[in-house]
């Protein structure tokens, strides 16, 4: 087990090399940085927090709820209309997309695939309907 661990570790020092990595952590430095950004966070858990807690009350008012609704609604999206939120939202997207490719393969690997050949992206074209050995991150719908 030592060995599968320092080989970890090494994986986990060559994914902090990684371009996409390198990336991720501007932007979200970018995003702690930017001051107007904080505040529409922090405008968003207020409204979220007065949600709970008008939601909470045994008589709730329903136009309070949807006035909290409509205001979430609009903060959300200039938080997302934010340029650096756009960026870490993409940078975070190419994050997960490689951590899953990764997991993809460790998951084929321990179902007794090759490791030396086997592709996580290639299960999309002959899809068993089994998501044990993708992790069910295939998008598709097997219901």
């Amino acid at each position: 087990m030592d060995n599968l661990e320092k080989l970890t570790r090494e994986l986990g020092a060559e994914i902090q090399k990684d371009e996409r990595y390198l990336k991720f952590i501007a932007a979200k430095e970018a995003n702690d940085k930017d001051v107007a950004l904080g505040e529409l966070m922090g405008k968003i858990q207020l409204i979220q927090i007065s949600y709970q807690h008008e939601a909470a009350k045994e008589n709730a008012d329903e136009g309070k709820l949807k006035a909290y609704d409509e205001e979430f609604r609009g903060v959300y999206t200039e938080i997302m209309q934010n340029s650096n939120m756009r960026n870490y939202e993409m940078a975070r997207k190419d994050i997960d997309d490689m951590m899953n490719y990764l997991t993809g393969i460790l998951a084929l690997c321990v179902n007794g695939d090759d490791p030396a050949t086997c592709d996580p992206t290639a299960h999309d074209e002959g899809c068993s309907g089994d998501c044990s050995c993708c992790g069910g991150d295939c998008d598709h719908n097997h219901e």
